[in-house]
């Protein structure tokens, strides 16, 4: 078990990049969700002990990491949201250096090791090939391979979906749920899909804080009728009501609204989702229960 308790951490300029967070990771997948700005890539780095926290413990099994930051990365894989690669060498190669680098010095182990993580993440025919020309898929499941090195017991991914392809991001969901089977990974991103596709528990970072979290499906759960749908326009909004989305559906616009009750002819119910607990939050709406 993964365990953070009232992490605070400001940068010298005086920003509060975290205020109190607490979590727990246990085996499988966690969700971290929250805009950009909100303090992700901060705990990440937190968590990762690229960074120290101004207070609050990290814990790790019960043993504390802020003292001992090596019991934690020893047992560690990082993929950071950006990260560079060495212009001129193959994806095998790069595993290789990396491999050693993480002090897999048998070289039988880590040639088997390295073959296992190309197939898990399908680039076993691509292997030969230097990482720059990877496409952005490709380089994001090189970057899970990667993080998977040394068989890693804590797994944290940021934004490892951003900016791919809906098909490159279904490939990369299926090597996620396989790896997750067995390890603690928190996954940190601002597409609400990644999280729903494959977390069961989900945390909202706002601000620096946890604003809600608990099983993804219940998160949303209490706006059973409540999730209106339809043409509505900004200025028909009563003080009860407030809009969650308004997008276009096939080129008609279609309004998400938060209401207790019908807030007009137009609007029907819909079956509430993660996104919509997501936009009340954003539009500063609390509801009974939230953890902050």
């Amino acid at each position: 078990m993964l365990k953070l308790e009232s992490i605070s951490k400001t940068y010298a300029d005086g920003t509060q990049a975290l205020i109190n967070v607490s979590m727990e990771i246990g085996t499988g997948m966690v969700g971290l969700l929250g805009p950009n700005g909100a303090g992700k890539s901060s705990l990440m780095r937190t968590i990762a002990t690229l960074q120290s926290a101004d207070s609050g413990t990290l814990l790790l099994d019960g043993e504390n990491v802020s003292e001992t930051p090596n019991l934690l990365r020893r047992q560690l894989g990082y993929l950071p949201q950006h990260f560079g690669v060495y212009p001129h060498i193959s994806c095998r190669g790069l595993l290789e250096h990396l491999a050693i680098m993480k002090g897999l010095n048998d070289r039988r182990v880590r040639e088997q090791q390295i073959e296992q993580l190309l197939s898990l993440t399908n680039l076993t025919h691509m292997a030969h090939r230097q990482v720059r020309y990877f496409s952005g898929g490709m380089l994001q499941r090189f970057g899970v391979a990667q993080a998977l090195l040394g068989d890693p017991k804590v797994l944290i991914l940021d934004e490892p979906t951003s900016g791919l392809d809906p098909a490159e991001r279904l490939r990369l969901h299926a090597v996620l749920h396989e790896v997750a089977k067995t390890r603690m990974l928190l996954l940190s991103t601002h597409i609400v899909e990644d999280i729903e596709h494959l977390c069961g528990k989900t945390y909202i970072l706002l601000s620096g804080e946890i604003v809600a979290n608990g099983v993804t499906s219940s998160l949303f759960e209490s706006l059973e009728g409540k999730i209106w749908q339809g043409t509505m326009d900004a200025s028909d909004v009563s003080p009860e009501a407030t809009i969650l989305s308004q997008n276009l559906h096939y080129g008609v616009p279609v309004s998400r609204v938060y209401a207790e009750v019908q807030p007009n002819s137009e609007m029907k119910l819909a079956k509430p989702c993660l996104q919509d607990r997501y936009f009340l939050h954003l539009n500063g709406v609390t509801l009974g229960g939230d953890l902050c």
